[in-house]
């Protein structure tokens, strides 16, 4: 039976964020081959955290910087090791490639962060998004270095896919295009029709930058279109909310913090109208998926909508100003047919881009053709070789004098 191990940035808490969403279908997908499951992490655990032995899978707490790990994986001796984002392939991979080298290796990005963190700090200098700034990012050359160093990497966003390709040079064959996974087969029946559903709503993790950017926005575009439609509300839903979030909260504009949404599906479903005015991000957003399976039409940016609809229409619409995104909030809110149309679209993107049963089949397939030929598709990564050459001697060296010097602490 082929063994594989998990190794998780954080616990999967799928009803907090769209990477535990993710994360879980992963999972759940390695155990329908009929393989052993087991995910570790360092993290700490959570109240929202998943059960994950109610998916038949095992679970570890692993230390970082510590030798213990090493013990452990050589009593595992998994034949895959995923990492869940590039950090902890920083923080495990040398000690994989040392103690588990015969191990195919595939990295999680959930979403690329450098991208991220670059058109955050081009929002906050109010500039435009340059992508040549991506080759002066030091998290870019982290991030592409983890990527390098991997058998093969989970790319969500089809943008990303081609960044990848055309910015960083990165070999067809150390990527594999997989967005989130849906069972066509269940999807939501029996939704509220447009006349029973009320208000606005976003949702999203709040510990998330973006999400919360988003939040503050709509604070500024909420009172245009509350003047609009004075019966209508914003219902703001994410989990982990500050204080400062909280203090957001005031029932006579209507613009309500409501914090940790039970279930997802059930306030989405219920509401008119999403809204999320992403003004930097990366990968492709959980709130949208929900969006689309209970037929909510979305109203968000370009950067928002970006790797989630290729050529087909948006399931509402993507706003290229804030008047635009007003506009169409209106628009949305009260017409029942360009609901219905933005209802249709949402409808035909999960048929054309997140049909399970396609995603999961073409990873099995690169999987295998991987696994069946590991040292020649590592001796054809010469980059990725490189790199763990140097690694063994820098990475590794810089994690024993963390582990010495807190050993000496204890003493």
């Amino acid at each position: 039976m082929i063994k594989v191990l998990v190794i998780g940035y954080v616990w999967p808490e799928p009803n907090s964020s769209a990477a535990g969403v993710h994360m879980l279908s992963l999972l759940q997908f390695y155990k329908s081959q009929g393989w052993q499951v087991e995910f570790a992490s360092p993290a700490q655990t959570t109240d929202h955290m998943v059960d994950l032995n109610e998916y038949g899978v095992s679970s570890q707490q692993i230390a970082l910087n510590c030798s213990s790990f090493d013990e452990y994986i050589q009593q595992l001796a998994p034949d895959i090791v995923m990492f869940d984002r590039f950090m902890m392939e920083e923080q495990f991979g040398w000690r994989v490639d040392k103690y588990a080298p015969n191990a195919m290796k595939i990295l999680d990005t959930e979403d690329l962060q450098c991208l991220r963190g670059v058109r955050h700090e081009a929002v906050k200098a109010n500039v435009d998004f340059d992508t040549s700034k991506l080759l002066d990012s030091e998290l870019a050359k982290r991030e592409i270095a983890a990527i390098l160093r991997c058998d093969l990497s989970l790319i969500v966003s089809d943008f990303e896919l081609e960044l990848l390709r055309n910015t960083f040079n990165i070999s067809e064959d150390l990527l594999v295009h997989l967005p989130f996974l849906v069972d066509l087969s269940k999807l939501p029946s029996n939704l509220p029709r447009f006349e029973e559903r009320q208000h606005f709503m976003t949702i999203g993790n709040f510990r998330h930058a973006p999400n919360w950017d988003s939040v503050l926005y709509l604070q500024k575009l909420w009172p245009a279109i509350k003047k609009r439609l004075p019966d209508a509300e914003l219902h703001i839903y994410g989990s982990y909310p500050p204080k400062k979030a909280t203090a957001l909260n005031n029932p006579k504009t209507g613009f309500l913090v409501k914090g940790w949404a039970e279930d997802a599906i059930e306030v989405m479903k219920q509401s008119k109208v999403c809204l999320s005015p992403i003004r930097f991000g990366a990968g492709i957003k959980g709130k949208f998926l929900e969006a689309m399976l209970t037929q909510t039409p979305c109203v968000t940016t370009p950067i928002g909508a970006e790797g989630m609809h290729g050529d087909l229409p948006w399931h509402g619409c993507v706003a290229q100003n804030d008047q635009e995104f007003v506009e169409a909030a209106v628009a949305l809110y009260t017409d029942e047919t360009q609901f219905q149309n933005a209802q249709s679209n949402g409808l035909a993107l999960l048929q054309a881009r997140h049909d399970k049963v396609y995603l999961s089949t073409r990873l099995l397939n690169k999987i295998t053709a991987i696994r069946n030929t590991l040292a020649r598709h590592r001796t054809q990564n010469f980059y990725g070789q490189m790199l763990k050459h140097h690694t063994l001697r820098s990475t590794q060296y810089m994690s024993q004098w963390i582990e010495e010097k807190n050993a000496n602490k204890m003493r």
